[in-house]
């Protein structure tokens, strides 16, 4: 009987507390969510149809560009060849470290005009020989390659560059190409990049485009080659394709020294230096240029862990350095008005907040809390089309994958709860997680399969070493409106939310990735 008075009096405290607070508040995120739904799907159709008039107009970068194999002079010999410095930061990366390096040192290009510089982090004092040894067999092998260490980790990425460009025989180098320890790029790199740079005074950046060797390893790869295939399909494409801005991915690229220095050189106050540097030099008036069609070959991460680790990175950082330079970026005189809004707008507010917002709260609290207040109606164009739209231009980059679009669709709800509370703890600098660097770990065999082999998963030990509280507790939430929509409701979400609630729990119990040990 008591038990039937507080359920009672709880219902009534709700139908009191509903009409006055809840249903006016519903609304208003319901408002704000379908707002930042059509600044998106804005972008998106925007972004599209740049891409659709490049592909018809048989965009060329050589046409746009002054491209031309740099050749030997008979008088000057391989000095017509610009000294180039090749600069590979690690952090004990035992699994990686002799394909990166290995790679580099195998760039064709004249041996007398390039440097090899491996910027050894690790604090693993067995790899650090390895490294060390592994610099000087290719050393033994007449190749200029410079083995540095640091005796600290100040800055961690962003200070070992830094520091690499403080050596003395960095000054007579004219350009500076950085891959990461996982990256592995063609020995026709240079051939293909310098020239933009050495013919056209006025670029500083040429970015290539990554090339995921265990795309295939699983599942989460798979999605993760969805979301990079249209990043580097669509948003870079288009950014370098109307001069607007794109952003630099911190490898696989080549910087001209001078425009790099200009604008202030590497900085650690955040966590994505990359970005920060390439606005920086943007700002300065600087072009970059992007080659779609060059690919350098990368890992992906496949466990759960280290791309969550990622995720939180690539969220918090855009945001803290949107906030830190927004003022900056703003007061600027030196490039146009477009510039500026495209960077603050389109490139920082839309992609890196509104973006990560808009998929976790609207698709993954408010809609699912309209069930429990049948007064909010969510339009079908909100609810439905736009998101159906916005999925369907984001396949377009991995055509192969289409038909995995609902599966990609659920687990990139899934990481928008990891990326919206990177993003607010970027904005707001809460916490110790805001300057967090947690280098992805790289498992490194996955490189060395043969095609079309798949690899050894292993199992793990306890079912309940990596559960992950917040992905449960959104799991349950979903799982539970969905039961109150099929049972009272009328809008049938409850197909959508079943799916999701079940993809939360799938990740939550970290039945996702490849299964390693201490994961």
């Amino acid at each position: 009987m008591e038990g039937f008075v507080s359920v009672a009096s709880m219902g009534t405290m709700w139908e009191q507390v509903r009409a006055p607070l809840i249903v006016p508040f519903m609304k208003i995120m319901v408002t704000m969510c379908l707002a930042m739904s059509i600044m998106l799907f804005v972008e998106r159709v925007y972004m599209g149809l740049v891409i659709v008039v490049v592909k018809l107009m048989r965009y060329k970068l050589e046409k746009r560009y002054k491209w031309e194999t740099i050749k030997e002079d008979l008088e000057l010999g391989n000095s017509v060849f610009p000294m180039v410095l090749v600069q590979i930061p690690m952090y004990n990366e035992k699994e990686v470290y002799q394909l990166s390096i290995g790679a580099a040192c195998g760039l064709s290009w004249p041996s007398d005009r390039v440097i090899i510089q491996v910027l050894d982090d690790s604090t693993d004092p067995v790899i650090k020989d390895l490294v060390e040894l592994e610099c000087k067999r290719w050393a033994g092998k007449g190749i200029n390659i410079k083995y540095e260490i640091r005796d600290n980790r100040n800055g961690y990425k962003a200070g070992a560059l830094k520091q690499g460009m403080k050596h003395s025989y960095v000054k007579q180098c004219e350009f500076v190409a950085i891959f990461d320890a996982d990256f592995q790029p063609d020995p026709d790199f240079l051939w293909r990049t310098i020239p933009f740079l050495a013919h056209n005074p006025e670029l500083a950046l040429v970015q290539a485009r990554w090339k995921f060797v265990n795309s295939d390893e699983c599942l989460m790869t798979r999605m993760q080659e969805m979301s990079l295939d249209y990043h580097f399909t669509v948003e870079q494409e288009a950014g370098s394709a109307t001069h607007a801005f794109f952003g630099f991915n911190g490898t696989a690229g080549v910087w001209r020294i001078s425009a790099l220095n200009e604008a202030g050189g590497w900085k650690d106050r955040t966590t994505v230096e990359d970005m920060d540097l390439a606005v920086r030099v943007s700002l300065k008036g600087w072009k970059f240029v992007y080659v779609g069609d060059l690919k350098v070959k990368n890992e992906l991460p496949s466990t759960f862990k280290a791309y969550r680790y990622q995720q939180h990175r690539w969220s918090c950082g855009p945001a803290n350095l949107f906030k830190k330079m927004i003022i900056e970026i703003m007061r600027n005189k030196k490039v146009t008005l477009w510039k500026k809004f495209y960077v603050i707008y389109s490139f920082f507010f839309v992609r890196k907040i509104v973006a990560h917002l808009v998929t976790f709260i609207f698709y993954c609290v408010v809609l699912p809390a309209t069930v429990f207040v049948p007064e909010v109606q969510v339009p079908k164009w909100g609810a439905v089309y736009i998101p159906s739209i916005v999925s369907l231009l984001n396949a377009v980059g991995t055509p192969r994958s289409f038909h995995l679009l609902v599966f990609w669709i659920l687990f990139e709800n899934v990481m928008s709860l990891h990326r919206t509370k990177g993003t607010f703890i970027g904005l707001f600098e809460a916490g110790s997680r805001v300057n967090e660097w947690v280098v992805t770990k790289k498992l490194g065999e996955a490189m060395k399969l043969k095609p079309g082999s798949k690899p050894i998963k292993k199992p793990r030990v306890q079912i309940g070493e990596s559960l992950y509280t917040l992905e449960i507790i959104v799991g349950l939430y979903l799982f539970l409106c969905g039961c109150y929509d099929f049972t009272n409701g009328k809008n049938h979400y409850y197909i959508y939310l079943f799916l999701q609630s079940i993809a939360f729990f799938i990740a939550g119990f970290g039945y996702i990735g490849v299964f390693t040990p201490n994961s």
